[in-house]
């Protein structure tokens, strides 16, 4: 019971986790110093995604699959989303791919709206 209730957060942890690192750009649109969070994690996923390493986060869920926790209720939904059966390594690069590309659109978006913002106050 312990082991499922703990794949349980994990897998939501993991699920938030990559969720922010995929579209937590537009967080630092309206709140700038959430990119100090964000961009590491994009460079994680990216990481990961680029070199085919498995994230630590699923060794650990393994691990806990393992040592008898069958999937809650959490991980039964979260789990099949964060390892779809059809993954192969082009989409994975494809993902890794959709993530730094989006995420640099919001970032070049946020510099040049700083840019403009600066170049109007200091510009005489």
């Amino acid at each position: 019971m312990l082991f499922q209730i703990l794949l349980d957060g994990l897998a939501l942890i993991h699920f938030a986790f990559a969720l922010f690192a995929a579209i937590g750009g537009l967080f630092a649109l309206r709140w700038p110093k959430t990119a100090w969070f964000h961009l590491p994690a994009v460079l994680w996923v990216g990481f990961i995604e680029f070199s085919g390493w498995p994230c630590p986060l699923t060794y650990l869920e393994k691990w806990l699959q393992i040592n008898g926790a069958t999937q809650g209720y959490m991980a039964q939904f979260i789990l099949p989303i964060l390892y779809p059966a059809n993954l192969t390594r082009g989409i994975q690069i494809l993902l890794g791919t959709l993530v730094i590309v989006t995420n640099a659109f919001i970032y070049w978006v946020i510099v040049r709206k700083a840019y403009r913002s600066f170049k109007k106050n200091y510009s005489r």
